[in-house]
């Protein structure tokens, strides 16, 4: 839904910023040049004859580069798109460079886009990729920041977020925790709302805005998080497809890049190692497998991949069976045509082999993404860690040593170990001893792990209770089907913090967590309960998060949910904003 609207925004963009016509279906046509291919300052040389399009940042670099481009006169006209409002000051520069280079007819039209965050699912976006750190948990959570520091932060989250708001054509009703980073994003965002809805004639959400009403959407509730209110889950060790990836593999934008490749020839005494080589797949909504197994358990992906190719084998067999049958086992597609003109069986076969490459592609696509998931697994004992914090989190029994699991080289990285360990302390009903805490680190220094997040989670004199109910407990069935060695382990609905947060809002129940959460309106009107909403967490979020929201939306016909986060890190990423962060004292602290 919500990667549909951004398209259609980009679409209109460029068609010029027209709206295509409701009774054709006829699209626009572009002169494709050497331009489509470059970036802003690269080198490129005048094409006087066509339009150009411009989609930037209204930065002072990028401005300067326009104010270059109109006195090099490279184009017939232009079409000047900012990613998000530019000011007035700005675009002053603009006319004033416009009118030096003789070129004020040329600039055609300059749109104000609203388009500042990137839409990674139908129900899901960020922020930011490209300068992350510059609004990352670090930046907000560091304790030498100043309050002007801060107030620019919450003002380029605030930013995206009312960019977002415009592009979908609806004011959110705002509720948010207080006392945090969460706060401060919710009344800036609400006092940009209503300045804006305050100037009726101009107004993004009223009159004859090219975005409002266009997508049928409901007044959404807008739940802020701050990343503070749950620590545990961006470290917990996870068990889904997607979010597995993005933990062990490098996942970024819907783009896993991978090595494969290296290792001699076996069957060479003393040939050279061969060189690796790098990999990139997509994983885009086109991919109908991972749409269908993004969110399964990591062994019902490896059965279906399996079960995936099988058929694949299948459907390969039966076209080499006939072909075999029409005396014509060679290779070559005039054979193959010659077949499709004699029987229309064939004629079948031969018409599904397009389909038949595809699919294949795809199958050799998520064997090789889940072999190298697997591999992680397997080296790490990923499943070993995945099953103790689910029961941590759940206060099962526990039936092995924390020592044990720390101590085994065997078992897992020293992040790995130290990521368990950050879980333990959090979700323990009781702050351990120290004594205790002196044996865990003289394990933790032991296996190589850094102890500075530690002294980071220890800031909180007493970990928020209801971090200890976040999830329930995990099954053992024992498969060791496709992953020998690895155990099957079966997930049981459960809610996160976020969630459990998001339906306490939605269903209008009275909970602890919840009641103290403020209100903001900025239309005014106190409504009933939203079938919408957008969960936004401030200082950044995970693939964890967003499945359990999934999941969540499913068990409620008729429920929107989308999930949004100022970045997208995973554990490794979050540690080692975790480590820098280490201080006496904490800026913004959750209040539970």
């Amino acid at each position: 839904m919500f990667l549909c609207v951004s398209a259609v925004a980009l679409k209109r963009m460029l068609n010029f910023n027209t709206p295509p016509l409701k009774n054709t279906g006829a699209e626009p046509v572009w002169k494709v040049s050497s331009l489509a291919q470059t970036l802003l300052h690269s080198d490129r040389d005048p094409i006087p004859d066509v339009p150009a399009i411009y989609f930037l940042m209204p930065t002072e670099e990028n401005i300067d580069r326009i104010c270059q481009d109109l006195r090099n006169q490279l184009y017939e006209s232009y079409y000047l798109n900012f990613i998000s409002a530019i000011s007035r000051s700005k675009l002053e520069d603009i006319a004033s460079a416009a009118l030096a280079a003789n070129a004020v007819s040329q600039v055609t039209k300059v749109f104000d886009q609203y388009l500042n965050f990137i839409t990674l699912e139908d129900d899901m976006f960020i922020l930011c990729h490209q300068n992350k750190e510059l609004i990352s948990y670090h930046a907000i959570n560091r304790s030498d920041i100043q309050d002007t520091d801060m107030e620019a932060i919450m003002d380029t989250i605030v930013d995206s977020l009312f960019c977002f708001f415009v592009t979908l054509g609806a004011v959110p009703i705002i509720r948010c925790p207080r006392g945090n980073a969460a706060e401060m994003v919710a009344m800036k965002l609400d006092k940009k709302l209503r300045e804006n809805l305050r100037d009726a004639r101009n107004s993004l959400f009223t009159g004859d805005s090219m975005t409002v009403g266009q997508f049928s959407f409901q007044r959404p509730l807008l739940v802020l998080a701050d990343r503070n209110m749950d620590m545990a889950t961006p470290l917990h060790h996870t068990w889904t497809y997607q979010a597995l990836i993005h933990d062990v593999l490098d996942f970024h934008l819907n783009r896993v890049l991978m090595e494969e490749g290296g290792g001699a020839d076996p069957s060479h005494a003393g040939a050279r190692p061969k060189k690796k080589t790098k990999k990139m797949y997509d994983l885009t909504a086109a991919d109908k497998f991972w749409q269908k197994h993004k969110g399964s358990p990591f062994p019902e992906v490896a059965e279906s991949v399996q079960e995936e190719l099988d058929a694949y084998r299948t459907q390969e067999d039966e076209v080499k069976r006939l072909k075999s049958i029409m005396g014509l086992d060679g290779e070559d597609e005039g054979a193959i045509s010659m077949l499709s003109d004699n029987t229309a069986k064939l004629t079948s076969a031969v018409s599904s082999l397009p389909e038949l490459l595809e699919k294949k592609r795809l199958i050799d696509l998520h064997t090789n993404v889940a072999t190298a998931v697997l591999d992680h697994i397997k080296s790490r004992k990923l499943d070993v860690y995945f099953e103790y914090e689910e029961k941590l989190m759940s206060k099962s029994t526990i039936d092995k040593s924390l020592l044990d699991i720390i101590s085994d080289p065997d078992a897992g990285t020293p992040e790995d170990k130290m990521r368990l360990f950050l879980i333990f302390y959090i979700t323990a009903q009781q702050v351990p001893s120290e004594s205790d805490l002196d044996q865990y680190r003289k394990a933790l220094l032991d296996a190589g792990c850094d102890l500075s997040p530690l002294n980071y989670i220890k800031q909180w004199n007493s970990p928020p209770l209801f971090l200890c109910r976040l999830f329930s407990r995990v099954m053992n069935t024992g498969s060791q089907f496709v992953m020998e060695g690895v155990k099957n382990l079966v997930l049981k609905q459960h809610n996160l913090p976020v969630t459990r947060i998001l339906d306490n809002l939605m269903e209008m129940k009275s909970h602890p967590e919840t009641d103290d959460y403020r209100y903001f309106d900025p239309k005014m009107l106190r409504g009933s309960q939203q079938a919408s909403a957008i969960v936004f967490v401030v200082g950044g979020g995970n693939y964890i998060e967003y499945q359990n929201l999934v999941d969540y939306t499913k068990s409620k016909p008729g429920r929107k949910v989308v999930y949004g986060c100022s970045e997208l890190f995973n554990a490794a990423q979050f540690m080692k904003q975790v480590r820098y962060s280490t201080s006496s004292e904490c800026v913004l602290v959750a209040s539970c």
